[in-house]
């Protein structure tokens, strides 16, 4: 990935909040001359921004807010605000565009290590905790520990088939983490049961919901290794090397065992 991309500098992110402000009219509409002596939002009052030309003032400062939100620690936010000013009242800025260049790639190298070495301190407290919580929960009534450390309590038992390795499965799920906090779940995607093949799941899934006769449900405690381990999916509900606990109920096989 490109550093460009990581992290924007000021003039762009106010650019990119000012962009939807500058939308072409829509000359076909009855209305447009309304539109322009009028904008959304005008006559609103806010406590604090006294009139429009305040209000998105604001609006764009925390959009910009936002984005530099990430690097806080490391810009000085007067001098940020310096260069903001000097760019658009069109006066001499202090780095070229090739220095400016330069210190974008060192500072995005900079930020990219740095959310490396948060990512696995965090990888190796979390992988800690779910360790000792396993050692711990392994040792409840009802939970059984498989070979490759999979654990699984049966809530109650179906009287169905089980399903194969090359299944496809219809299923109703919940999904949290140690400390209760859901990520995902059939309830959040409308309350249908999901058809999920078992050879594109994680490892745990995998094993786990072939030990289930259909009409089962089961409760998972999935280790990380089992999971997706330090390389969670890019915008993922939950840290690198999360123990995951899944509620299942298995509604039904789709496909019976291929080939």
């Amino acid at each position: 990935m490109k550093s460009r991309s990581t992290f924007a500098v000021t003039a762009l992110a106010a650019a990119i909040a000012l962009a939807g402000c500058n939308k072409p009219a829509d000359k076909t509409d009855a209305k447009a001359d309304d539109a322009k002596t009028e904008a959304p939002g005008a006559g609103k009052q806010i406590p604090g921004l006294k009139d429009e030309k305040e209000q998105i003032s604001y609006m764009v400062g925390m959009d910009i807010a936002k984005m530099l939100e990430p690097a806080k620690d490391e810009i000085d936010f007067a001098i940020t605000t310096k260069a903001m000013k000097d760019v658009l009242e069109g006066k001499k800025v202090l780095l070229t565009e090739e220095q400016a260049n330069e210190i974008r790639e060192t500072f995005a190298q900079k930020m990219q290590a740095k959310k490396l070495a948060e990512m696995m301190a965090d990888a190796k407290k979390n992988a800690a905790e779910g360790t000792k919580f396993l050692a711990e929960n392994g040792k409840k009534p009802g939970v059984v520990t498989t070979a490759s450390g999979l654990q699984y309590q049966v809530i109650s038992e179906g009287k169905g088939p089980k399903p194969g390795a090359g299944d496809a499965v219809k299923v109703k799920y919940k999904g949290t983490l140690l400390d209760g906090k859901e990520f995902d779940s059939t309830e959040a995607h409308g309350g249908e049961p999901a058809v999920l093949p078992l050879d594109r799941v994680i490892p745990g899934w995998a094993e786990g919901i072939r030990l289930m006769p259909v009409g089962s449900k089961y409760k998972f405690w999935i280790p990380s290794n089992l999971g997706y381990g330090e390389q969670v999916p890019p915008g993922a509900p939950f840290p690198p090397n999360a123990t995951l606990v899944f509620d299942v109920e298995l509604v039904d096989i789709v496909k019976g065992p291929q080939g």
